[in-house]
C-alpha cells in the first residue's frame, strides 16, 4: 500500500497551500519541484517518478511508470546536500507536524500569528513556514519577491530568513522589530550579523537543521522538543527524535548510510558545550589541512565575520607546496572604500584561535556567489578563491 505523488511545477500561494494540508491528512503528497532548464527538470522526475504533475495553472497531467510513496509521507522535498545530487527526502506527516508544534512552542508563538512566507516552498524552510501556518491554524501572508521594504511593512508576526536576507534587510533599513521572531537558518549566520541584528531590537533566532530533520531542529545551539542531539567519535553530528526524515525516496542504500534507527548522521561536526550548546564547526567534507593540522572552514568565518570590516566571508583551502593547502578568505567589505589587509584579519583571528587558522591569503569581492534560495554558494565561491592569482598574501 501508498500513496500517490504529485509534483507541482511552480508550488506557491493558496493553491499549494491547500495541497500540503490534503498531504498532511493523508491526501496525495506533495513535490516541489525546484525550478530549472526543462531538461533538468525532465531528469527530476524521471528520478523521482511521482504519478502526476500539476501545473502553475492547476492542471493535471498524469504520468507513467510512478512509485508510490509510502503512507506516512507526505513531502518529498528535494536537496542535494554535499554531493551536488539532487535527491528526494521523505518527509513523514506526523515529523512535519511536530517539527512545526516544537517551533511554535519555543517561539511562544501567539494565538492568530501569521507567518511571512518569502522563502521558496521547494527549500524545506519555505515548505515549514507553510506547515507552521497550518498547525497553527492560520493563513500564511505571500511575498512574490523578497524585497527589505516589504518584510518592514508585512502583516505579519513571523519569518523565515536565510543570512542574506537578514543582511540585506539591515542594510537597507528595514524596521524588523514588529516580528514577534525572526528565524535565520540555511547557512551558518555570522556572529556579528546576529549581534547587529539583536543591537536592532529585532527578536532574532539563529536555526540548524537541513531538510532531513524537517528543517531547523537546534534554535540558538538548543535542540527543539523532541529532537536529540549528540557528537559520533567522529566529530560529526547526529540528530535523533520525532522530526526526522523517513529516507531518500527510491534510494535504500543511501538511505541506509544516513539512517541507522536510531538517528540521521548529517555530514557536518560539531561539538557540544558543557551547558549542553551544539557548536556547528563546518562539514566534515570541507576540512582544510594545513602544514598537517586541520582547519574547519566555518570556524575561521565566524571569527571574521565578526570582524567591523567584514560583511560576508567563506573561507577555503588552495593547494600550497609548503603547507599542502593554504587557508584563503574571499570577503566582501562593510565599507567598499576601506576594505580589509590581510594583516589585520589574521591578528584578529589569532587573538581568538590558534594562529595557524588565520588565512595566509585574502580576496577582497563586491559580493558572494549566490543560490536560488539567497544562500551562498559554497562550491562557487571557493572555485574562484582556488583560481583567482589575486590574493593578499
Amino acid at each position: 500500500m501508498g500513496r500517490p505523488l504529485h509534483a507541482y511545477l511552480a508550488p506557491g500561494g493558496s493553491r499549494f497551500v491547500d495541497a500540503v494540508a490534503v498531504a498532511l491528512d493523508g491526501g496525495p503528497a506533495v513535490l516541489p519541484v525546484p525550478p530549472g532548464p526543462p531538461a533538468s527538470v525532465a531528469a527530476l522526475l524521471d528520478e523521482l517518478r511521482p504519478h502526476a504533475i500539476v501545473t502553475a495553472d492547476g492542471r493535471t497531467e498524469r504520468l507513467t511508470d510512478p512509485a508510490d510513496c509510502p503512507d506516512e509521507v507526505a513531502a518529498v522535498v528535494v536537496t542535494s546536500g554535499s554531493t551536488g545530487t539532487p535527491k528526494g527526502v521523505e518527509l513523514p506527516a506526523e515529523a512535519l507536524r511536530r517539527s512545526a508544534a516544537a517551533s511554535l512552542d519555543a517561539l511562544g508563538a501567539r494565538p492568530g500569528g501569521r507567518w511571512l512566507a518569502c522563502l521558496p516552498p521547494y527549500h524545506i524552510a519555505g515548505l515549514q513556514v507553510l506547515v507552521r501556518a497550518l498547525v497553527a491554524g492560520t493563513t500564511p501572508v505571500f511575498g512574490e519577491h523578497f524585497e527589505p521594504a516589504a518584510l518592514a511593512g508585512a502583516d505579519a508576526a513571523y519569518v523565515a530568513l536565510v543570512p542574506t536576507m537578514l543582511y540585506r534587510a539591515l542594510r537597507a533599513g528595514a524596521d524588523l522589530r514588529h516580528f514577534g521572531a525572526v528565524l535565520v537558518g540555511g547557512a551558518a549566520t555570522a556572529p556579528a550579523l546576529l549581534a547587529e541584528a539583536r543591537a536592532a531590537g529585532v527578536r532574532v533566532t539563529a536555526t540548524y537543521g537541513m531538510t532531513e530533520t524537517c528543517g531547523g531542529c537546534v534554535y540558538d545551539g538548543r535542540p527543539l522538543p523532541g529532537v536529540q542531539v549528540d557528537i559520533d567519535a567522529d566529530g560529526r553530528v547526529r540528530v535523533a527524535g520525532s522530526v526526522l526524515a523517513r529516507g531518500y525516496r527510491l534510494r535504500p542504500s543511501l538511505t541506509a548510510a544516513a539512517f541507522d534507527g536510531t538517528g540521521f548522521r548529517t555530514d557536518d561536526l560539531g561539538r557540544l558545550t558543557a551547558s549542553g550548546r551544539l557548536e556547528v564547526l563546518g562539514r566534515a567534507d570541507e576540512v582544510i589541512v594545513t602544514g598537517g593540522r586541520k582547519v574547519h572552514p566555518q570556524q575561521v568565518e565566524a571569527l571574521l565575520g565578526a570582524h567591523r570590516s567584514v560583511a560576508a566571508v567563506v573561507v577555503g583551502g588552495v593547494a600550497d607546496e609548503e603547507w599542502g593547502q593554504r587557508v584563503v578568505a574571499a570577503v566582501v567589505p562593510s565599507d567598499p572604500r576601506r576594505p580589509p589587509a590581510l594583516a589585520a584579519l589574521r591578528r584578529h583571528v589569532a587573538t581568538y584561535a590558534p594562529g595557524w587558522t588565520a588565512p595566509r591569503g585574502l580576496l577582497v569581492v563586491p559580493d558572494l556567489p549566490r543560490l536560488a534560495s539567497g544562500k551562498v554558494d559554497r562550491s562557487a565561491a571557493v572555485a574562484i578563491l582556488t583560481t583567482e592569482e589575486e590574493h593578499q598574501t
